[in-house]
C-alpha cells in the first residue's frame, strides 16, 4: 500500500472512533450524578430519580408524581500515548469532556406513565500535537451524539411493569490529520501539514424496551434493551494529497456508514434494612456488529486500493463486551444520603491509535441533598483507572496509558 493511501486509510478510521477514557470502546456511561456515584450499579432497578429513563422505561411506573432531572458530567481524561519506535510521547490526547441530559417523567395514573430523556450513548474526542509522528492516524477528532428519546410505561399487575421507547440519534463528527513520519516520503512538506479533513453529520431511528420486577417494595429487577442505530455520515471529504479523489486540494461529498451498537443490561435492587442497600448491574455492549468502516464516493477515484468509488475500508477486531457493578447505598438522615460503588469495564476491541482500548476499573461515591419534599441535588465522583495496553500499528509499537476523573451534579425536582 502506498503512503498516501495508507495514511487515508488510518484517518478515516479515526474520524468516528477515537481515544475514549471513561468507556469501552467508544461508550458514553455518564447518564447521572446519582448513578456516578455508585459506578451505576443496580441503575435499571432502582429509580431514586427520573434520570433512570436512561437505562429502564418501566421503572417510570415507579413514580407516583411527576419528576425531572437535569444534570451534566465532567469527564477529566489523562491519556498518554508513547510511540516506542520514534521515542515521542502524546500526552493528554484527549481533551476534558462536558456532558448534560435531562429527563421527564409523568404518571398518567396508577398504570400508565410517559416519559423524555434526553442524553448520550455514544461520543468521543482527541487532540494529539499536530507534529506527532502519527500524525496521521490521530490528529483532532470529534463525535458528538444526542438521544432525543421519548419513553411509555404501563404497570401489567403489582408485580411486573414493562416500557419502551423510540430514539432519534443526531451524530457530528468531525476531524484533522496530518503527516507526522510520512512527510518524509512528501517533498516541500512538513509533520503538521494536512492530509485530511471531514465534517458530516447525520439521525437515524432507534428504539429500547425495558421490563421491571417488584419482588416485594424492598427488592425488584430491572431488564432493559436499547437497539442498535446505523448512522450513516455525509458530509465535506478533503483529500488535501489526492491519493484517492486523483485531485490534490479536492473537497468531495462522501458516506460513511457507523453502527452504535446494542446495549442490554440487568440490574438489582435491595433495599436491606431503614439504611441500607445494595445494588449491582451486569451491562452487554454488541460491539461485534461494529465490523467495518467503509466510506463510498462517486468521486472516490481512483478510489481506496484502487477499488473506485471506495474511499475506505477497513476491518475492526471487536467482541461484544460486559460492565459489572457493585454499590451500596446508606440513608445517614431524611436529609442526606451517601452511595459508593465499584465497576470493571471490559476491553471491547483490539487496541489501535484511534482506539487505545482497555480494561477500566471505576472507584465510585456520591451523595444526595434532600433539600426540601420537592427539590433534591446529587453529587457524583469517579476515579478510572486504564491498565497499560501495548500495541502495533503501521510498523510502529506504541504504549498507552491513562485514567479520568468523572465529577457529576444533577438537579431533582418533583411536582
Amino acid at each position: 500500500m502506498s503512503v498516501k493511501v495508507r495514511y487515508t486509510a488510518l484517518a478515516i478510521t479515526a474520524a468516528l472512533i477515537s481515544t475514549t477514557a471513561h468507556g469501552a470502546g467508544f461508550q458514553v456511561s455518564e447518564h447521572s450524578a446519582s448513578g456516578l456515584g455508585r459506578a451505576f450499579a443496580g441503575d435499571a432497578a432502582i429509580a431514586d430519580n427520573a434520570a433512570v429513563l436512561s437505562r429502564n422505561p418501566a421503572a417510570m411506573t415507579l413514580f407516583k408524581t411527576a419528576e425531572i432531572s437535569g444534570g451534566f458530567s465532567i469527564v477529566d481524561p489523562s491519556v498518554d500515548v508513547e510511540d516506542k519506535s520514534f521515542g515521542q510521547t502524546a500526552k493528554d490526547v484527549a481533551p476534558v469532556a462536558f456532558v448534560p441530559s435531562g429527563y421527564y417523567i409523568q404518571p398518567i395514573n396508577d398504570r400508565l406513565a410517559v416519559g423524555l430523556a434526553l442524553f448520550s450513548n455514544y461520543g468521543v474526542a482527541t487532540e494529539y500535537p499536530t507534529d506527532f509522528n502519527a500524525g496521521s492516524s490521530a490528529g483532532d477528532t470529534s463525535l458528538i451524539t444526542i438521544n432525543f428519546n421519548p419513553n411509555i410505561a404501563y404497570r401489567i399487575n403489582d408485580n411486573f411493569s414493562i416500557g419502551g421507547g423510540v430514539s432519534l440519534v443526531y451524530g457530528d463528527a468531525e476531524l484533522n490529520r496530518y503527516l507526522g513520519s510520512l512527510s518524509a516520503a512528501v517533498s516541500d512538506s512538513s509533520p503538521s501539514d494536512k492530509t485530511i479533513t471531514m465534517k458530516g453529520d447525520t439521525f437515524d431511528w432507534g428504539w429500547n424496551i425495558g421490563g421491571l420486577y417488584e419482588y416485594n417494595e424492598n427488592n425488584r429487577f430491572g431488564l432493559s434493551y436499547r437497539s442498535q442505530v446505523d448512522l450513516e455520515f455525509e458530509g465535506d471529504f478533503t483529500d488535501y494529497l489526492g491519493a484517492i479523489t486523483g485531485t490534490p486540494n479536492n473537497t468531495i461529498t462522501g458516506k460513511l456508514p457507523v453502527v452504535l451498537p446494542a446495549i442490554a443490561e440487568f440490574s438489582g435492587f435491595h433495599q436491606l434494612n431503614n439504611q441500607w442497600a445494595v445494588h449491582y448491574s451486569v451491562q452487554w455492549t454488541q460491539y461485534s456488529k461494529f465490523e467495518e468502516l467503509k466510506a463510498t464516493s462517486n468521486e472516490c477515484s481512483p478510489g481506496y486500493n484502487g477499488e473506485s468509488g471506495t474511499c475506505l475500508l477497513k476491518e475492526e477486531d471487536y467482541d461484544d463486551s460486559f460492565r459489572y457493578a457493585l454499590g451500596a447505598t446508606y440513608t445517614i438522615n431524611p436529609t442526606w444520603t451517601v452511595r459508593a460503588g465499584f465497576a470493571f469495564d471490559e476491553q471491547a476491541g483490539q487496541a489501535t491509535l484511534s482506539i487505545p482500548d482497555t480494561d477500566r476499573y471505576w472507584y465510585s461515591a456520591g451523595a444526595t441533598y434532600t433539600y426540601s419534599p420537592n427539590m433534591s441535588f446529587d453529587l457524583g465522583l469517579t476515579y478510572l483507572y486504564g491498565k497499560e495496553s501495548t500495541f502495533e500499528e503501521d510498523g510502529s509499537t506504541f504504549t498507552s496509558s491513562g485514567g479520568a476523573i468523572i465529577s457529576a451534579a444533577q438537579m431533582n425536582y418533583t411536582f
